[in-house]
């Protein structure tokens, strides 16, 4: 009896680390990303870059989030889950550290090693959460899902007042964000020790990556994938200048972009939940879908401040819902973790391929037309998109 109580115990820390890990996993694949926009400006000065440069910089880590993403579940076949996620983590503790250093070369190095850190929990958080907590996948999915919104919120709103309030300069605000993965690698490395001889690695037939590339319905995840993160990343980089061409002044503009993050949350944490709740969830895809395009509807046609905060609301539930909406796809449409880092690893290298794309492509259309006309235009059909593929993949089956 006392044997079973102390291996019940033991269960139940490991549990509860876990969820803490999980979680701090989380607040790890944002800030070291939303905190550069704010500062891009002293950056520039400091290091002397130029303004294709910066733009460079702040699309690096999409595109190495595409390049990363097949990779890892090869990574995690070697390896553990757990082990994995650490190197991750160490990778992207070493990249923030690296991309202070005032020079050209360490701050793109450091940036690459940013971006190969947060693919790798990118990746795998949604196969570690399909492993570890089968029954309970909507639940957890929304916990670390808001959890990235609100860190991700808050390291966009912090990051000019700790360069300048706090006098820590471009190089400190970076570093900061250093704190919560030291926090991380020490949860996940107990964790690797506890987990230590009782659980192998993932373990998969060499085809099974194969198989997924195959896989109608997982291209059409893949494809949902893709075009919401256009679309959010369409809403981050040019939000505040379509809402100034309309009249705002660009400083309650950047108070509209943080506001956009924020409605989003509850989207965020109650939808993974509700869809797992049911079978099918092709009515939530179609409800969030046609957020955003009446969303976008209204700053095409409207430019009185009810009908922007209207569109701007609807905007934020919408693209806070796609998200883990599509983060929930991964684990209800596969049917075990092995399956799910392959699907995961394939979803999001086609999906940081358009969102590396998405704010090029919406900017080129502004400068051939000069109007905001084309562009919102584009962002509606993308929105269309994004409806029909939600709607193939939340169908009641399995990859």
């Amino acid at each position: 009896m006392p044997l079973q109580k102390s291996n019940a115990k033991t269960r139940s820390t490991y549990i509860f680390l876990l969820v803490i890990g999980i979680v701090l996993v989380a607040f790890n694949l944002r800030p070291a990303i939303t905190s550069v926009g704010p500062l891009i400006g002293m950056i520039q000065e400091n290091v002397g870059l130029a303004h294709w440069s910066a733009g460079l910089l702040m699309s690096l880590p999409l595109l190495v989030f595409a390049t990363m993403s097949p990779i890892v579940p090869k990574l995690a076949n070697r390896l553990t889950n757990e082990m994995t996620l650490l190197l991750g983590l160490i990778s992207l503790l070493i990249g923030i550290g690296i991309r202070s250093i005032p020079m050209t070369f360490f701050l793109f190095m450091g940036t690459l090693l940013v971006g190969a850190g947060i693919a790798i929990g990118n990746v795998l958080l949604p196969a570690v959460v399909k492993d570890k907590f089968p029954h309970k996948f909507g639940l957890m999915t929304s916990v670390y899902s808001t959890s990235m919104g609100l860190i991700a919120s808050l390291a966009s709103g912090i990051s000019v007042p700790l360069a300048d309030g706090l006098n820590l300069g471009w190089q400190g605000a970076l570093i900061v964000w250093g704190i919560p993965v030291v926090a991380a690698i020490f949860v996940w490395a107990f964790l690797l020790k506890m987990n230590q001889g009782s659980q192998k690695g993932i373990k998969r037939v060499s085809s099974a990556s194969t198989i997924i590339w195959r896989s109608p319905l997982a291209w059409q995840i893949a494809i949902f994938m893709g075009f919401q993160s256009f679309l959010f990343y369409v809403t981050i980089s040019w939000l505040p200048e379509i809402l100034h061409s309309r009249g705002m002044s660009m400083g309650t503009a950047g108070w509209m972009l943080s506001f956009t993050q924020l409605v989003g949350l509850p989207a965020s944490f109650f939808i993974p939940v509700i869809a797992g709740r049911f079978r099918s969830q092709v009515w939530i895809a179609l409800l969030l879908s046609l957020c955003s395009i009446f969303g976008y509807g209204g700053l095409l046609l409207g430019s009185s401040y009810p009908v922007l905060i209207a569109s701007i609301t609807l905007i934020g539930i919408g693209l806070g819902g796609l998200f883990p909406l599509a983060l929930s796809y991964i684990g209800l449409r596969a049917r075990n973790a092995n399956q799910a880092v392959e699907l995961s690893g394939m979803a999001q290298s086609t999906g940081y391929i358009l969102a590396a794309i998405g704010p090029l492509f919406i900017g080129y259309l502004y400068d051939k037309t000069h109007i905001w006309t084309v562009p919102l235009t584009t962002l509606i059909v993308i929105s269309l998109i994004v409806m029909v593929f939600g709607m193939l993949s939340g169908r009641n089956r399995f990859v």
